[in-house]
């Protein structure tokens, strides 16, 4: 799937590199081109997209959003809060999108709870730069009816009991949790144990290329392979919005 996106990348846009998480960088004109590629990849690859592979967005949207405005750039329009989850519940009719990760920007906390009265029922919902793995975050954005899974971050957090602190808040918020990687990495595995050990269901360390990233799949891996894995492989059943 990696490959093929790839090389379908390469042939309509021009490949700038690998970016800092081991993902492509190419050179789009649009948000919904990008999305129809990785529709187009999936199929490239052989597989059925909504059924085999799902997509899974992190939109950042701090990075373009403040006050409840967003700035789209490729696009040259600024939307209001409304407006810009108008275009978010387009992208979950067309495209076979399963998780979607700050989708509002972390000083909008009443469009993000908006967006997820609308779209939770059908949509794993991340809260990351808005919950920076904290348990009061949690607690308050259960309290506002915000997100419905928790990005985890030992770093972010800066200790392991804090950390595990935010992990239990969001199981008894009855919150998805997701331990995550850094843009920044080691080759050093020991999310991949905290994931395992703590029974989070997601794990999310980038794509399939750079060393930092690969030592994180190919550790998983063995655990699985040494039976320390609860259960095996769960699909689509652990994420937030997925029938179970």
């Amino acid at each position: 799937m990696y490959l093929a996106a790839g090389r379908l990348m390469a042939s309509r846009h021009g490949v700038k590199g690998v970016a800092d998480e081991g993902g492509w960088w190419p050179d789009f004109t649009s948000n919904e081109e990008a999305l129809d590629v990785l529709v187009q990849a999936i199929e490239a690859a052989g597989y059925t997209p909504g059924k085999d592979i799902s997509i899974a967005l992190d939109i950042a949207s701090s990075e373009f959003g403040k006050q409840g405005r967003y700035h789209l750039a490729l696009d040259d329009r600024t939307l209001d809060s409304a407006a810009w989850t108008d275009v978010l519940l387009g992208w979950l009719d067309k495209y076979p999108i399963i998780s979607i990760e700050d989708p509002l920007a972390e000083d909008d906390p009443q469009g993000l709870a908006d967006f997820t009265r609308q779209a939770g029922g059908r949509v794993q919902i991340v809260g990351d730069d808005f919950l920076v793995t904290n348990a009061d975050k949690v607690a308050q954005a259960a309290a506002q009816g915000a997100c419905n899974a928790v990005l985890i971050k030992p770093n972010q957090a800066g200790t392991v009991t804090e950390t595990y602190d935010a992990l239990l808040a969001a199981r008894q918020h009855g919150y998805a949790t997701i331990v995550s990687a850094r843009s920044g990495e080691t080759e050093d595995t020991a999310i991949v144990d905290l994931s395992t050990g703590w029974n989070a269901g997601q794990l999310k360390v980038g794509s399939f290329s750079r060393s930092e990233r690969m030592a994180k799949w190919n550790a998983a891996i063995r655990l699985e392979d040494q039976g320390q894995v609860r259960g095996g492989f769960s699909g689509s059943s652990v994420l937030a919005g997925q029938p179970r």
